[in-house]
């Protein structure tokens, strides 16, 4: 990944000389820790956003009991299965969907952090939508729309789960991993047609399939979020994570949550289309890197500053040294 982004790094950094501020991109979302580059809280952003618009969700300390977590799910009306995920963390990092107590119990002695929990969302579809809009703007853009396929296999009658995902190469990458959460369905047969979903994670580097969804992107799916861009206080360029009953229905404002919303590390996840353009590809990053630095120009005129090197370092040394010890 670093070896195919190098020419954005070095986009970036003749945008940095430019700005005079090697963190200049903080400035493009000041509501959120270092624009949402590294480190920033889930939760936090979270409360950001309008209840409506959210699942029910809960902040655990790492020095919560389990005890007192379970009561205060309960007291939310938040039952399981559920959502577990690091406050700190991204590329699906940890996320896991948890079926009972005896699950998170394990999770959190297996991951001890501050934890994010929510409710799990049904809603068949998820989606990611790439916005950004500049400060005193009414308006904005949405320049990615990205559909996502479930790793998922499908029965012929006569072979074991694990024969299929081995016959699969996007599932046999995923092949240790999931023995060991579905090891009880490896010698399963599936009926002809019969699908079976393997992860319930909507993440590229958990098998899931990202798809174009750029023809969706229209006045009405614009004006939607136009109208939620300026309900979020200092956040002016992000991607939101969707679940959504449908296109349609996301359109219209209905049966829509979002999941969680990234900063300035965002990527437009259609690019990873399968046969898309690398060209193409770095048109749209090195697009993308000068909107956030015009975003973030026109917060610091505004008087939005920018954070120092040493102190960004420093900030993303300790959150590499916080993840490795969760990790092991």
């Amino acid at each position: 990944m670093h070896l195919i982004y190098t020419p954005v790094y070095m986009y970036y950094l003749l945008l940095a000389l430019k700005a005079r501020a090697f963190v200049f991109f903080s400035a493009a979302n000041p509501g959120i820790d270092l624009g949402g580059f590294w480190g920033e809280s889930k939760m936090d952003i979270l409360n950001k956003i309008p209840k409506e618009w959210i699942p029910k969700s809960l902040f655990v300390p790492k020095s919560t009991s389990l005890t007192t977590a379970l009561n205060q799910l309960n007291q939310m009306g938040i039952s399981f299965p559920i959502i577990a995920k690091p406050d700190v963390g991204e590329r699906g990092f940890l996320v896991e969907k948890i079926h009972s107590q005896n699950e998170l119990k394990e999770y959190r002695d297996a991951y001890p952090m501050n934890l994010v929990l929510q409710e799990f969302i049904s809603e068949p579809e998820e989606v990611s939508i790439l916005y950004y809009r500049y400060p005193g703007k009414e308006n904005g853009k949405i320049t990615s729309v990205t559909l996502k396929k479930f790793l998922t296999v499908t029965g012929n009658g006569h072979s074991t789960v694990r024969e299929l995902i081995e016959a699969y190469p996007r599932a046999r990458l995923q092949l240790s991993v999931l023995e060991e959460g579905k090891a009880s369905i490896m010698q399963k047969v599936l009926e002809p047609g019969e699908e079976l979903q393997l992860v319930p994670i909507g993440n590229h580097s958990r098998g899931t399939t990202f798809l174009n969804g750029n023809a969706h992107i229209d006045q009405e799916l614009l004006n939607l979020f136009d109208r939620i861009s300026h309900q979020l206080d200092g956040i002016y360029f992000g991607r939101f994570d969707i679940k959504c009953r449908s296109m349609a229905e996301l359109k219209a404002g209905k049966n829509f949550y979002i999941l969680e919303i990234n900063g300035v590390k965002s990527e437009p996840t259609h690019i990873y289309q399968p046969g898309f353009s690398i060209w193409e590809a770095y048109k749209i990053l090195f697009r993308q890197w000068r909107t956030i630095y015009e975003i973030s120009m026109a917060n610091h005129l505004l008087g939005v500053p920018f954070p120092g090197v040493i102190e960004t370092i420093k900030r993303m040394r300790d959150i590499s040294r916080y993840k490795k010890s969760i990790i092991g």
